[in-house]
């Protein structure tokens, strides 16, 4: 009986890190669109049904890959003796995302050197950034990380005052610091792009930590909770996002009711965005867990080894790009990519169906490289820095 009880809770326990998985995998894919999107001077949104959906679907990546990498933590935690182990293994994690996106990930991005020139404060950047304060806060009981977390943000605009409150003379470069927690208009340190701050980021991470302890309940439970949580966040955006739309005065944007709902901002995530995004990725938790098939093996496969595809995308992205344009005859493309974001000339850009092409071609050999480096990071156990990528 006590063996069977046993194998129950394995299989139980396997299901729901199988979902987070799944879900990781999934987001990850789309975010592959999205880098592609850069790499081909298309904009990041437009009139056009096409384009614009194309970057809106992206918008569940970076609230999901932040929130799972919570509840990845808290999961990861639940495995070991100690919470000063989970604290050592944040905080080393974290500070080696922080460099490997100064570093590593800067050069794939460019194939360039000139730090000086560009520097980009992105996802690893505030994901590294955000797992080295969750290594100070693995001793709060997640309900109340839950709770801290969901303050931060729906209150995340009460961080852009904060530089205001000391005296001027110290303000303008406790500011330039401040731009890195959250945007208040000061200006950045030179040639460093800051695209994530860590407000409300470090928010989503507490919620996605304390979201482990739902993940960890009995099964019925926590679909019905996931279910609650994820609907009540959709109705709760389409209310209040569709009130604020209606409400703006005529002429102030053209584009289709639609598209102004769906365009929240993104650059500090907005608390509709985050609502937007996060409240189907919560709802789809119960039915990943279900997912067969080849297709969900697939995304298994990356959400498995997430740090790995990371890095592997960005560099096959930007050599695949590289090998279009010299195909396509468009000349230029190391100084195009000397800097991120891109922007090119509307000559310049690529079609939509292209984008697409190299966008599926690159996910087929992203599959194998990821499972190769799956299978052998799991053969070999014994070589701990595996587990940081």
């Amino acid at each position: 009986m006590h063996s069977t009880t046993l194998t129950a809770n394995h299989q139980a326990s396997t299901q729901r890190i199988r979902s987070v998985d799944l879900l990781r995998g999934a987001v990850m894919v789309l975010m592959a669109i999205d880098h592609v999107r850069v790499y081909s001077g298309l904009p990041a949104g437009g009139d056009t049904a096409g384009i614009f959906f194309t970057r809106w679907v992206t918008h569940f990546c970076a609230p999901a890959f932040v929130f799972f990498a919570g509840t990845s933590g808290f999961l990861y935690g639940r495995k070991l003796e100690k919470k000063s182990q989970l604290g050592w293994y944040l905080l080393t994690r974290g500070l080696l995302l922080v460099v490997l996106e100064l570093t590593l990930i800067r050069f794939f991005w460019t194939f360039n050197l000139a730090f000086d020139q560009f520097m980009l404060a992105g996802v690893i950047w505030m994901l590294g950034w955000c797992m080295v304060i969750m290594a100070a806060l693995v001793w709060v009981r997640p309900m109340a990380l839950g709770i801290g977390g969901l303050a931060i943000i729906f209150l995340q605009q009460f961080f852009s005052k904060v530089p205001a409150l000391l005296p001027e003379s110290s303000r303008d470069w406790f500011g330039r610091f401040w731009e890195f927690i959250y945007s208040s208009g000061t200006e950045p340190w030179p040639a460093f792009t800051i695209l994530y701050v860590l407000v409300p980021w470090i928010g989503v991470m507490m919620t996605g930590y304390a979201f482990g302890a739902i993940v960890s309940m009995e099964p019925a439970r926590r679909r019905r909770i996931c279910l609650w949580i994820g609907l009540s966040a959709i109705a709760i955006f389409l209310v209040g996002a569709g009130i604020a739309v209606w409400q703006r005065p005529p002429g102030d944007n053209d584009a289709p009711f639609i598209f102004q709902l769906l365009n929240q901002r993104k650059y500090p995530a907005s608390q509709w965005y985050l609502l937007m995004t996060l409240g189907p990725v919560i709802a789809l938790t119960p039915f990943a867990e279900k997912a067969r098939g080849w297709l969900a093996e697939v995304l298994i496969v990356f959400g498995k080894v997430p740090m790995f595809y990371y890095l592997a995308h960005i560099l096959l992205i930007h050599l695949s790009a590289l090998l279009v344009n010299m195909i396509v005859g468009i000349e230029g493309s190391m100084k195009i990519y000397s800097t991120a974001p891109y922007t090119w000339m509307p000559d310049h850009r690529w079609s939509l169906p292209l984008l697409y092409l190299v966008f599926l071609i690159d996910v087929a050999l992203l599959y194998f490289l990821c499972n190769w480096y799956m299978r052998y990071k799991f053969a070999h156990p014994e070589k701990k820095w595996l587990k940081y990528v």
